[in-house]
């Protein structure tokens, strides 16, 4: 069903290109600072996972975000929703996979693109804290793999912790965008601004678990197949960078999905071909697909000069809102 006008996003005429609109977003939009709450959850394992909040009015509605790449509650899209959700009196929480709240976990293990597992802990923590109240789940790139996964892995289970979802620029085939990434631009402006603190960490954990990883091979790693077959294949049990790809990506698993789920994708982000993205043969009835033609990567600007990013906040805030009809 085509969106009404209102909703459906189109870019600035000024900001053409998904490169554009992704870089300028994340480098030039200004978004105010959000105060949270840190919450801190010790684990079984003797590892940590760290919840920034925004507290809102007794049992209203959570909304709980599962951040991007080497993301946090500052990333700018974290800080639009979360300002979104506390003028509306909602509590909203970013939870951090590990590693990524602004010190490093204890573990060898970090954070990857299909972490099930920890998906499932943070929605539990969160529904722990507000039992009687709706729970929203949203996951930006690498987090809406992520969820997008647990989600199809659950089908009905879900709806015991989570009643509607929401993947955003979500890399549902990560074979198509690790080799995407690390290629031309791509490998010497995204691939490389990643890797400066995927390897600074990487190479703490080295230091500090002998044997673990090898430095020497991380230090001089270029590209995300060569950083997740020496790190993240290796820590997360997997083969290589191939066989971690192919195992996590959560496009397989859209077809099992049984709570209303919105996956936006905009078909010029510059992550992901729009070759790779799904169809409506590929998902189930309960996902709702919206790709526009424009939108870069976790950006969807708006607006005169100098722009403003409202309208991905009030999109998911929509989605949330609608009621079973």
């Amino acid at each position: 069903m085509p969106l009404p006008d209102n909703t459906a996003y189109r870019a600035p005429a000024w900001l053409p290109g998904g490169h554009l609109q992704t870089i300028y977003t994340s480098l030039f939009i200004h978004i105010s600072p959000v105060v949270y709450r840190r919450e801190r959850l010790e684990l079984p394992d003797g590892d940590f996972l760290d919840f920034d909040w925004v507290d809102g009015v007794a049992e209203a509605p959570v909304v709980v975000l599962f951040h991007g790449l080497e993301g946090s509650a500052d990333s700018h899209y974290a800080r639009g929703l979360m300002a979104r959700i506390r003028t509306r009196g909602w509590h909203g929480v970013v939870a951090h996979f590990r590693g990524c709240s602004g010190e490093d976990n204890r573990l060898p293990r970090a954070y990857f693109a299909g972490d099930s597992e920890d998906i499932e802990r943070m929605l539990r923590h969160v529904k722990s804290r507000h039992p009687d109240a709706p729970v929203y789940a949203a996951g930006v790139s690498l987090g809406g793999n992520a969820l997008l996964k647990w989600l199809g892995e659950q089908g009905e289970s879900a709806r015991l912790l989570v009643e509607r979802a929401a993947g955003v620029s979500a890399p549902l085939d990560l074979s198509a965008a690790g080799h995407t990434l690390d290629r031309g631009f791509n490998r010497r402006v995204y691939t490389a601004r990643f890797l400066l603190t995927l390897k600074a960490k990487a190479l703490r954990k080295a230091a500090r678990f002998p044997g673990a990883l090898d430095a020497e091979a991380i230090a001089a790693a270029t590209t995300f197949r060569e950083f997740d077959t020496l790190v993240t294949a290796l820590l997360h049990g997997f083969r290589d960078a191939e066989d971690y790809w192919l195992r996590v990506s959560s496009k397989p698993l859209l077809k099992a999905i049984a709570l209303p789920t919105l996956v936006i994708n905009a078909k010029n982000d510059p992550f992901l071909p729009a070759r790779a993205l799904p169809t409506a043969a590929d998902v189930s009835p309960a996902v709702t697909l919206e790709q526009p033609d424009t939108g870069g990567h976790v950006a969807f600007p708006s607006g005169p000069f100098p722009a403003n990013i409202d309208w991905l906040p009030r999109r998911l805030m929509q989605h949330f809102d609608t009621q079973p009809g």
